[in-house]
């Protein structure tokens, strides 16, 4: 029997494998397949259950265009205002949602909006978190909770204290998730992180920011826009001119009312972020499914590897 299976000449590639010659070759091998295959199994076990639990927070927004109420007038009056010769500051546009969206994955925006916002060790340093007393465990390799300074061992380019580069990077890597449904124009923006309570903290950042950041530059120049009407208003001694001026004015200074009075200024929420209870990942049994299919997998190559090996030799 023996020889029957083993006088095959290594170069006759051209010979159709005899899958009764498989079967019996596996079956011969059929303890190495089996303590590859368990020692995959409990080696992921122990990987899995050394995994963190991961929490993720999702907020579901609706893009927000406070220009909406007072687009007509302007639409009214713009002609006029070019005929007298009058350039305005461009009130009006499609909305701030499209550039928020880009900018809430700049480095610029994370490094003046977020990381200043933040306890940085939560995003570089932490190790893990207690669910019963929530509470947080930093890695104090890297920071120590006692003095509140960072000692992790560095090489350039990086710095003792983690700079907004390094940070941005973990930041969209690791932690933020941003999509947008092209047909309803609403946003999911999420946060995973170890613990719960620290991602639905940050995600209500990201949007609050974002707001802000909008409101204030609007503000701004809305304010710039009314300065420049009142300008116009004291160098024209036309009535028409000055009829049309009032009434940009008037629109004008509705619209900073809308901007200081609306909180939700780019980005509502349909869905608000909340506390998770339940874990996100790892899915822990999809994770020893895996590993034990991959150790079985390579036990049987191992196996003809071995056997084929053998019978060259012979």
């Amino acid at each position: 029997m023996q020889d029957k299976y083993t006088s095959k000449h290594p170069n006759d590639f051209d010979v159709e494998i005899n899958l009764l010659e498989i079967f019996y070759i596996l079956f011969r091998g059929k303890w190495i397949i089996v303590s590859v295959t368990a020692f995959a199994s409990i080696f992921a076990v122990i990987y899995s259950l050394s995994l963190p639990n991961i929490y993720e927070s999702k907020a579901l927004l609706a893009p927000v265009n406070p220009s909406n109420n007072i687009a007509g007038a302007y639409g009214n009056y713009g002609n006029l205002a070019g005929a007298a010769g009058i350039n305005l500051f461009s009130s009006v546009d499609e909305g701030n949602a499209p550039k928020a969206i880009k900018q809430i994955k700049s480095l610029n925006f994370f490094k003046k909006n977020i990381m200043t916002n933040i306890y940085l060790p939560d995003l570089m340093a932490f190790k893990s978190w207690n669910p019963k007393t929530n509470t947080v465990i930093f890695d104090d390799n890297i920071y120590d909770t006692n003095t509140n300074t960072w000692i992790r061992d560095y090489s350039y380019p990086r710095q003792q204290i983690p700079s907004a580069q390094e940070g941005f990077k973990v930041f969209i890597t690791k932690h933020l998730s941003l999509s947008e449904d092209k047909k309803t124009g609403f946003i999911t923006l999420s946060i995973k992180h170890q613990s719960p309570f620290i991602a639905k903290e940050w995600v209500e950042l990201i949007v609050n920011e974002v707001n802000s950041f909008y409101r204030q530059k609007d503000k701004s120049e809305s304010e710039k826009s009314v300065s420049y009407l009142n300008q116009q208003i004291s160098m024209t001694d036309l009535s028409e001119i000055n009829q049309v001026l009032a009434q940009l004015l008037q629109e004008e200074t509705k619209k900073l009312t809308l901007i200081e009075a609306n909180q939700f200024y780019v980005f509502d929420y349909i869905d608000p972020p909340a506390v998770m209870e339940l874990k996100s990942e790892p899915n822990r049994a999809l994770i020893c499914i895996f590993i034990a299919l991959i150790g079985g997998m390579l036990s049987v190559v191992l196996v003809l590897i071995r056997h084929y090996a053998f019978s060259e030799k012979t």
